[in-house]
């Protein structure tokens, strides 16, 4: 596991290292109007807004260590400027690394399609919250 809650995967143009720090977390939480696993609930639900996906990998990307114009310049190019869904399962990957820790070289999807394989329910029987994944949910 990534015991600092950084991911490095393949997005955009290269490999990138995303990073929530105790800052970046607050600084997401002004932005999105709510906490880090709300956040990542509205993801995963299907009721998120354009910015919970925008700031969260601008933010991540900052944490990684890109500057705040590079962060801003990579985030127009491929998030402003392509279509929104491809932001989905990034700003999945950048939450979960910080709430629950990433293995090291984990590509965004790696758990769903695990888990498709040993055919494991997608709820849970004693009320605990459902699994989280890393690809967005199949209406």
């Amino acid at each position: 596991m990534s015991r600092d809650g950084s991911c490095e995967f393949e997005w955009a143009d290269g490999t990138y290292r995303f990073r929530l720090s105790i800052g970046g977390i607050e600084e997401l939480q002004e932005k999105t109007g709510c906490g880090p696993y709300f956040l990542l609930n509205r993801i995963n639900s299907g009721s998120w807004m354009v910015g919970d996906l925008r700031e969260t990998i601008r933010i991540g990307l900052i944490g990684g260590g890109k500057t705040p114009a590079e962060a801003m310049s990579l985030v127009k190019r491929y998030v402003d400027d392509r279509p929104l869904l491809e932001s989905l399962a990034p700003a999945r990957a950048i939450l979960m690394a910080k709430l629950a820790g990433a293995p090291d070289g984990e590509k965004p999807g790696k758990h769903r399609a695990a888990r498709a394989k040993t055919d494991q329910p997608n709820s849970q029987t004693d009320g605990s919250p459902l699994p989280l994944t890393t690809e967005p949910a199949q209406s």
